[in-house]
């Protein structure tokens, strides 16, 4: 039996989307009997030189998770894309940038002055920032370059699917994973969305909606929400409406609202606009000063409303 070789890898990302694919249980230890991993770093003992010298596309799919924000994140895109015949962005940040990409509300210069300068338990008399090549005695050190822009996958290389989710749930991961292997049904056209809905997160959801209007925005910190009704009609901004379905409203059953990980609509061009056309369509406002004070009681509006999403959104990042 020819077994088919997968790997993995993570590029800028917190590592859950690593995590997400031992919710698989026994039925990873089943896969071994199917597949080969031939690379993946956060748990075996690979070097980038292993995937270097590799032939090309000798690797059957590969799942990157994580966001482009370094020339190493950069790097390793290619040579996956090089070495790989399917690749498949895997988690919000790959996929569309997820939080790190809020990193483009700011600059590099700025970013570093405040994590090597500013920061009051941060002693650095001599201001030094990090150089992407020093000599020491030892020889030359390198780290890699820090970007501007926090890129999603496919705005850097070629991608052939997505799996959206922070992390993607794990019966989400056994079917995309099992659907590669198995091959018990023929792979949907080059570009899909693998494991969630394309309808919103809404048709899922279990609580009942009232068409409610309202006169302001709360955070979850200052009310204690009714957990059968709709959290956006009790005034919590719930991603709900802008957000594809497919999680299994993990975040809705625990009485919180949903953040908005699985990505935009088939049809949205930008997530962040949807969700505020829905929000808008609820205001209980009569003037525009009624308007005006309810956005003001919305706090921090591009971590709200794009905190996955600023990588594919139609701002990309702020000017400065």
């Amino acid at each position: 039996m020819i077994k088919q070789k997968l790997a993995f890898n993570w590029a800028s990302s917190c590592g859950g989307c690593e995590i997400a694919i031992f919710e698989l249980g026994t039925k990873l230890v089943e896969l071994t009997n199917k597949v080969e991993i031939i690379f993946w770093p956060a748990i075996m003992d690979y070097k980038y030189q292993d995937l270097e010298e590799m032939p090309d596309r000798s690797i059957d799919v590969a799942f990157m998770n994580g966001a482009i924000q370094n020339s190493e994140n950069e790097h390793m895109a290619k040579l996956l894309r090089a070495k790989s015949k399917i690749l498949v962005a895997f988690g919000s940040c790959a996929y569309t940038g997820g939080i790190p990409a809020l990193a483009n509300t700011t600059t590099r210069d700025e970013i570093f002055t405040n994590s090597y300068k500013d920061t009051p338990t941060t002693v650095n008399p001599e201001k030094t920032l990090p150089q992407t090549k020093f000599q020491a005695k030892e020889g030359e050190l390198s780290i890699p370059e820090f970007y501007n822009t926090v890129k999603s996958l496919d705005q850097v290389v070629d991608v052939d699917y997505y799996v959206p989710g922070c992390p993607p749930v794990g019966e989400q991961v056994t079917k995309v994973i099992t659907q590669f292997v198995d091959g018990l049904s023929p792979l949907p056209p080059k570009g899909s969305i693998l494991g969630a809905s394309d309808r919103s997160l809404c048709y899922e959801c279990k609580r009942v909606r009232d068409e409610r209007k309202i006169g302001r925005i709360v955070r979850t910190y200052q009310t204690i929400p009714d957990p059968q009704k709709c959290l956006l009609e009790q005034g919590i901004i719930c991603m709900g409406p802008a957000t594809r379905g497919g999680c299994g409203s993990v975040c809705l059953d625990a009485n919180m609202p949903c953040r908005g990980c699985y990505g935009p609509l088939p049809k949205a061009i930008d997530q962040g606009g949807k969700m505020l056309s829905a929000l808008s369509s609820i205001f209980d406002a009569q003037t525009e000063e009624d308007v005006q004070k309810i956005a003001d009681s919305v706090v921090d509006p591009i971590g709200t409303f794009y905190r996955f999403s600023m990588s594919r959104s139609l701002m990309r990042r702020t000017k400065k």
